[in-house]
C-alpha cells in the first residue's frame, strides 16, 4: 500500500509538475532527451508503475519491467509495436523486488536477450519471493500475524489473497549483474551514480545523473502518494521505518534542489528536498497517532491499524500492507524508545507509550 500524504510545500513554487497527464497505455513520453517514460497497468487500487527507457548508444537501457501478468505482457506487445518499434533493449535494471517493478524481467531479458542488473539483496530477495510458499513460511507468517493481534480469520486471509500479489512474477534469469551503492553506471552519453536505501525494499536502486540533474527516484520518493514501508515474518523486529528516514535525509544532503524526479509512480517532478521533508512529517503524524492512542491502555498492532489507516475500507490486499507498515512504526518507535513492548499471557505483544 503506498498511501496519499496531503501536507503542503513550503512554497508555491516548490513543488512543480511538469506533466500533469501521464502517457496513456499506447504512448511514450520523452520527458528528457534520449529519456522516454511509459506507463503501466497495475490491477489494485495504485493502478499504475511507470517504466523508463535511457538512450544507450545503439540500443536503450530500460529501468523496472512491470507486473508479471497477461495484461502487462499484452501492453508491452502493443507498445513494442507501436511507438517502440524502433526499440532494442540491450539491458535491464530493475530497481526492486516487487513484483510491479521485477515480474517481468524474465519475459523482457528472454525477449531481447540482454542482461539483467538488479543490487545482490534486491534480486536475491526476488529469488525468495519467488520460492516463499513453503510451510515453514507459512507457520512463521502465521505466528507473526498472530503475534500483533491478528485473528485466525484475518491471518487465514493475509497468508491467502492477501500476498498472492507476489507471486506475480516471471521465472527470473538464473544470472544476474550486480549493482553497488557509489557504482557508476554509463548508459549512452549520460553518467549515473548509483544510489541504494532501505525502507520500501531492502537496497532500493536509484540513479543519479549529475550532469543533467536527472534523478530516477524508483519507489523512495514518489510525487504525491508516500511509499509502502513495512516490515514481514522474515525479519519481525526489522527497523524498516528508521532505514527509509535514514535514507531520505542522506538523499536530501547529496542530492541538489533542482534535480527532475522520476519516479517509479505518478508523475515526474521538480521540489525533491520539499517532497522529502513532506515524507518525513507524515511519517512523525503516524507515530503521533500511535503515541496517543498507546498513552491510557496498551494497544496491540490490530487494535492501532484503524489509528492510522482510517480514511477508507482496507480490502486483504490492503489489510496486509496496513498491518506491515504499522507494525514498520512500532519497530521504529520502540527502537527510539518512544514505545514498549509487553507480551501478555496470550502470546501478543501490546505496546504502550513511555
Amino acid at each position: 500500500m503506498h498511501t496519499k500524504t496531503d501536507s503542503l510545500p513550503s512554497s508555491a513554487e516548490a513543488l512543480r509538475y511538469p506533466w500533469e497527464n501521464h502517457p496513456g497505455h499506447d504512448q511514450v513520453v520523452e520527458v528528457a532527451p534520449g529519456v522516454l517514460w511509459a506507463r503501466l497497468k497495475l490491477p489494485f487500487r495504485l493502478n499504475h508503475v511507470n517504466i523508463y527507457l535511457l538512450a544507450d548508444g545503439d540500443g536503450w537501457t530500460m529501468v523496472d519491467a512491470g507486473f508479471g501478468n497477461e495484461e502487462s505482457i499484452a501492453a508491452w506487445t502493443t507498445l513494442f509495436e507501436g511507438p517502440l518499434k524502433h526499440v532494442k533493449v540491450k539491458r535491464l535494471i530493475v530497481t526492486h523486488s516487487h513484483p510491479d517493478h521485477v515480474g517481468l524481467a524474465g519475459w523482457i531479458t528472454e525477449r531481447f536477450d540482454c542482461p539483467l542488473f538488479m543490487s545482490q539483496v534486491e534480486y536475491l530477495q526476488s529469488v525468495y519471493h519467488q520460492n516463499r510458499g513453503t510451510e515453514e513460511r507459512r507457520s512463521a507468517q502465521r505466528l507473526f500475524f498472530r503475534r500483533h493481534g491478528m485473528d485466525e480469520d484475518l491471518t487465514e486471509k493475509l497468508l491467502g489473497r492477501g500476498q498472492d500479489y507476489l507471486k506475480r512474477v516471471s521465472v527470473l534469469p538464473p544470472s544476474y549483474h550486480r549493482l553497488t551503492h557509489g557504482d557508476e553506471v554509463v548508459i549512452g552519453t549520460r553518467r549515473f551514480k548509483v544510489i541504494t536505501g532501505g525502507g520500501h525494499a531492502l537496497d532500493q536502486v536509484m540513479l543519479y545523473c549529475a550532469a543533467d540533474k536527472l534523478f530516477l527516484s524508483a519507489d523512495q520518493v514518489l510525487s504525491k502518494i508516500s511509499p509502502n514501508v513495512s516490515v514481514w515474518a522474515v525479519e519481525p523486529e526489522q527497523n524498516s521505518l528508521g532505514e527509509y528516514l535514514a535514507s531520505l535525509a542522506s538523499l536530501t544532503t547529496t542530492l541538489p534542489y533542482d534535480v527532475m524526479v522520476l519516479p517509479g509512480h505518478g508523475v515526474p517532478f521538480y521540489g525533491l528536498k520539499t517532497r522529502i521533508k513532506q515524507l518525513a512529517d507524515h511519517h512523525e503524524e503516524r507515530c503521533r497517532l500511535i503515541a496517543d492512542a498507546c498513552r491510557q491502555v496498551p494497544q496491540t498492532s490490530r487494535q492501532l491499524v484503524p489509528v492510522v489507516f482510517n480514511k477508507y475500507p482496507l480490502d486483504v490486499h490492503q489489510m496486509g500492507f496496513a498491518s506491515g507498515e504499522l507494525i514498520a512504526h512500532v519497530n521504529y518507535m520502540l527502537v527510539e524508545g518512544r514505545l514498549t513492548a509487553e507480551m501478555a499471557d496470550d502470546g501478543v505483544l501490546r505496546f504502550r507509550t513511555t
